[in-house]
């Protein structure tokens, strides 16, 4: 990865940024185009410990999304910046007191957009009539029936009311759906018909046709949708998770998958995943959901679309300017002291 391009010739004036080996896969190959500061880029393996050492202690800036570090030769970094939204991965205690933590989305209308594809496959199921079709048969034509839905009118319920959430609302709304939500700070929004506090989150379940999760994992959200979630839930509802596959009890959601107990599933974050880079990974889950015809499997691949990276890296950037020009930063998750 190149130094980046600034108006500053001499190298003296350069902040350092600190890159991961595996995290130089072309997802942060954008960022030196974005920066409008002197930076100086280092890219190491932090499995060859003395070297990533040595590294964090030149470093002013790490990008990464995880840290499980205890390094006292990161006194002098400044931030740590996620590529992502997650937090799930950086063991606060242990990152350095004086280093701001900062996170970036941009992950919404990819995200946004999957949603509203996944309720219509849901509802129309466009696929299944193709495949049909062309095995010669006129199921589901207005000849012969049956009828298949319409998003108009259907009741979505979101729990968690993010960014995510309101992308999704925003289209929602325009296909004629009822978007009601539940999150921790309630609060009158015109994106939604009814926004409650996560008292009401039951009730939300048992009016909604269809179920999205976008709540981010903690603590308190660990294994959120369990066998009363399901059972609160329409036996038509179908639940959407784009957010953490761990908010939803494993087993719960196979059993009521399995016993038809819910009308179905779309599932984008699992329980297993490969490293990073690899292709041919262990199934998802310990269950055998790829056995179930009522769920819709996909690769944690929502939001991984051809608009997602030039967004993301053009935030980081902009919060390597902040930093080199000592403004203040923005999409703080910690600050430091």
């Amino acid at each position: 990865m190149p130094r980046s391009q600034s108006t500053f010739d001499k190298e003296t004036f350069a902040l350092r940024l600190l890159i991961k080996k595996i995290d130089d896969d072309g997802r942060l190959s954008a960022l030196p185009g974005f920066l409008e500061t002197p930076w100086n880029i280092e890219v190491v393996d932090s499995a060859d410990v003395d070297a990533f050492d040595a590294a964090v202690a030149r470093a002013d800036a790490m990008v990464s999304m995880s840290w499980h570090w205890d390094l006292a030769a990161a006194a002098r970094l400044k931030l740590l910046h996620l590529p992502g939204a997650g937090v799930d991965d950086i063991d606060f205690s242990r990152v350095p007191a004086g280093t701001t933590v900062c996170n970036c989305f941009e992950h919404e209308i990819g995200i946004a957009e999957y949603v509203l594809g996944a309720m219509l496959e849901s509802t129309i199921r466009i696929a299944t009539l193709d495949r049909t079709f062309r095995a010669g048969s006129w199921t589901g034509s207005y000849l012969c029936g049956p009828r298949h839905g319409e998003l108009f009118g259907k009741t979505l319920g979101i729990v968690g009311f993010g960014r995510i959430g309101r992308e999704v609302a925003r289209r929602a709304k325009g296909f004629g759906m009822r978007v009601i939500a539940c999150t921790r700070t309630p609060k009158d929004e015109a994106l939604a018909d009814a926004v409650w506090g996560m008292d009401r989150f039951r009730a939300l379940l048992g009016e909604s046709d269809f179920v999205l999760v976008t709540v981010p994992l903690s603590d308190a959200t660990r294994g959120l949708f369990d066998e009363r979630a399901f059972a609160a839930m329409r036996p038509t509802g179908i639940i959407i998770n784009v957010a953490r596959g761990a908010i939803i009890d494993e087993a719960a959601l196979y059993h009521a998958l399995k016993g038809r107990r819910i009308g179905g599933a779309v599932i984008d974050v699992w329980y297993d995943y490969p490293p990073q880079g690899v292709v041919d990974g262990p199934r998802p889950s310990a269950y055998p959901f790829h056995e179930q015809n009522n769920i819709l499997m996909t690769p944690h691949a929502s939001a991984w679309t051809d608009g997602l990276l030039p967004r993301r890296n053009r935030a980081i950037a902009m919060n390597l300017n902040r930093l080199a020009r000592g403004e203040p930063l923005v999409n703080v998750v910690k600050a430091g002291s």
